[in-house]
């Protein structure tokens, strides 16, 4: 991942933005919204070894794999709500951007369920 490149993207991205809002109010909002899709894809990619590092590491400790996979999960949905709340605060709809912020928080505590649910079970099987 070549970070120059995107922060270049993202300062292009945004004077664009700005000088065609002057001219194009509706033009002025895709450009960063496709500027913001095209960074998250090119950090998804250049995440891969990472993730696979991971994976690797937790199939090496006998983990359940579980909890990788929430936390990528969560990460994710945190990614995406974030993308989308800035989309919604650029066209002016904070109101929902707000909703939607609430929306991500919930769907991460729905996705841990499953982890507080071994942890309990965990706990009282310690305390048996």
């Amino acid at each position: 991942m070549n970070i120059t490149a995107l922060v270049g993207l993202g300062l292009v991205a945004a004077v664009l933005s700005i000088i065609l809002r002057q001219y194009n109010r509706e033009f002025g909002l895709y450009i960063p919204l496709l500027a913001g899709i095209i960074i998250l894809i090119t950090v998804i990619v250049a995440m891969r070894p990472a993730l696979d590092t991971v994976n690797n590491l937790m199939t090496a400790a006998n983990m359940n794999n579980i909890y990788g996979q929430t936390l990528l999960k969560g990460l994710a949905v945190c990614y995406l709500t974030q993308l989308a709340t800035d989309a919604c605060k650029d066209a002016g709809e904070t109101a929902i951007a707000g909703k939607l912020e609430l929306a991500g928080k919930i769907a991460v505590v729905i996705l841990s369920l499953p982890l507080f649910n071994s942890l309990v079970e965990l706990i009282t099987g310690l305390i048996t």
